[in-house]
């Protein structure tokens, strides 16, 4: 008589409805269990891992989220859903709350009506770069009906199509949103391969900035003489830092007796938070900067005017701590300066141009890089003067 085989212990604890969890014959680790599905069905759902416990922690997370009532996505279901799926349980507790309205805003406007009623398991790199070909040489006016919005329509409406075409650096945002998407997928094991990946798009090549120079510099530097934030203008021209960097920064992150200035967090306004100090956007972006000497001087009045602002202002001032502020204390929204900067480029009859350079920027008199503090080279003429 053939000896009972022993049930592993794995199965005989588990409570019903908890799964199941057992060792395959190739030394990986099976976990079983059923979950929610979509069209308020049910499911059962299998994960893997090398070790017991990495199995079981997989199936735990996808029956936590099912007991929440959200489905499981599945290879069988489109594309849609497993897009919705993403973006409301893994995206959003992984991307910055901005990001993720860009993500869900791309989601809507362009991978949904693109892709959205495809099945994900028989998604094929050939519809994604069929669709993404499309995109790119169809006007949205047409696709998106936006001219049955407008008072006078001047596109499809009118029968003249106005040829709107999504930008390169759009597609290949597009792109990598929905590369993003289905890399989830293979790891939750519900597709094999990321078909986005083997689809090529080439580097779109940035907008060229050009930078003022030295003359419009000193042109710009005048105008703002008298403004109450001339000197977060002359730091933003001198050091190349951003709109939030700039915001953000704090009294405690400035050694004025040292020349430095620490870059820890920037300010921006998000849906849920308002204006929220964050992180910065990436590790590498945390650092020390040298501050001109320039710099360091109008710094220095800019304090003992908000030192005059806050005795002005008693009882009414908000102690935020940030270096720049307005004239009760309180932060400055990132918009509210966008138009303080316009207005000081109209003044001194300026080109309009972006408030601060982007990372990688090159100025347009010695081709080096336009934020000195990113760069070991000493700033030039144009950097030093504006």
């Amino acid at each position: 008589m053939t000896a009972p085989r022993d049930t592993p212990a794995s199965r005989r604890i588990r409570a019903n409805g908890d799964g199941t969890v057992y060792q395959r014959k190739d030394g990986r680790w099976e976990a079983a269990g059923y979950v929610l599905a979509v069209g308020d069905t049910r499911k059962r759902v299998r994960v893997y891992g090398s070790t017991r416990k990495e199995a079981l922690t997989k199936l735990t997370e996808k029956i936590a989220t099912s007991n929440r009532g959200v489905p499981a996505a599945s290879a069988q279901g489109s594309v849609a859903a497993f897009l919705t799926y993403w973006l409301e349980t893994v995206a959003i507790h992984r991307l910055r709350e901005n990001t993720h309205t860009r993500y869900t805003a791309c989601t809507r406007l362009y991978l949904i009506p693109g892709l959205g009623r495809k099945k994900l398991a028989k998604l094929t790199a050939k519809d994604v770069r069929t669709w993404l070909d499309q995109l790119r040489t169809t006007c949205q006016c047409c696709a998106r009906g936006l001219d049955t919005t407008r008072d006078q329509p001047q596109c499809c409406a009118v029968g003249k199509c106005c040829s709107k075409r999504l930008s390169p650096l759009t597609l290949a945002y597009v792109h990598s949103v929905l590369k993003s998407a289905l890399e989830h997928a293979v790891r939750e094991e519900e597709i094999p391969r990321n078909v986005a990946r083997n689809v090529r798009m080439g580097t779109p090549r940035p907008r060229r900035f050009e930078p003022l120079t030295t003359e419009e510099t000193r042109a710009f530097l005048t105008a703002t003489s008298g403004h109450r934030l001339s000197a977060l203008f002359e730091l933003a021209l001198r050091t190349g830092l951003r709109k939030g960097e700039l915001l953000g920064l704090r009294w405690e992150d400035l050694d004025l007796a040292g020349g430095t200035a620490s870059i820890r967090r920037t300010l921006q306004r998000t849906n849920s938070g308002g204006l929220t100090a964050l992180p910065t956007k990436t590790q590498s972006s945390e650092r020390r900067i040298a501050l001109p000497t320039p710099c360091l001087r109008s710094l220095e009045q800019h304090r003992d005017q908000q030192r005059q602002e806050r005795d002005a202002a008693g009882a009414g001032w908000k102690d935020s701590g940030y270096v720049f502020t307005r004239p009760n204390g309180a932060p400055i929204e990132g918009a509210t300066l966008t138009r303080h900067f316009t207005a000081l480029l109209r003044r001194a009859r300026l080109r309009r141009i972006r408030l601060v350079s982007r990372p990688g920027a090159r100025c347009r008199d010695c081709s080096r890089s336009v934020s000195p503090d990113r760069s070991p080279n000493p700033p030039c003429a144009s950097q030093r003067n504006g």
